[in-house]
């Protein structure tokens, strides 16, 4: 089904299971500044609003959020802003990108970084479940990571190979922080 509407939209992508909130809700901490990006229906940030100290939910769909912008907790801020030309404010210390289907990890977690945000919580990188990502840890060159699993800055992962000799239970579960993987010098489709 293709959504055709903003409710047909939000029901195909949004809505995410209680396994994924208690996860993201485990790495929240009390004194932490949290930024949701494309916050939906505020479900998730009114629960973040619960833990910590703040919360700012950026949603781009005006009608998602007159439909749930009602009797807020007074630290969850909302705004209806387009989070690709959003800046980030200075305070934020973690980040919510529950967006299985994103198209920017890179541009986002560039711009978290750079705003001196400490933590993205997401599954947009591998599509699936719950990581919590370090963004101020230094990556390392793909072409210098040794063999196992890799997690690019571009919002790519995946595997990289090397001699099965090599494969070790450490690297079979190990997840390397890295720049510049092979999606990265793919060309631009047009």
């Amino acid at each position: 089904m293709i959504p055709t509407t903003a409710r047909e939209w939000e029901r195909q992508w949004a809505p995410y299971d209680e396994g994924t909130y208690a996860e993201v809700m485990e790495a929240i901490h009390p004194d932490d500044v949290v930024l949701e990006i494309g916050a939906g229906d505020l479900r998730l940030s009114r629960r973040l609003a619960e833990i910590a100290h703040q919360v700012i939910a950026w949603e781009v769909q005006a009608s998602v959020l007159f439909r749930t912008a009602h009797a807020l907790p007074k630290n969850l801020v909302v705004c209806h802003t387009d989070a690709v030309r959003e800046k980030v404010p200075e305070n934020v210390s973690t980040a919510v990108l529950l967006m299985r289907h994103c198209l920017h990890f890179h541009l986002y977690a560039n711009k978290l970084h750079a705003a001196g945000c400490q933590r993205l919580i997401t599954n947009a990188r591998w599509g699936m479940g719950v990581e919590v990502i370090d963004l101020q840890v230094p990556r390392l060159l793909y072409t210098a990571s040794p063999m196992g699993w890799y997690a690019c800055w571009c919002g790519a992962a995946g595997f990289k190979a090397g001699p099965a000799e090599y494969l070790t239970p450490e690297l079979e579960t190990a997840v390397h922080e890295v720049i510049d993987c092979p999606a990265c010098r793919r060309p631009l489709a047009n």
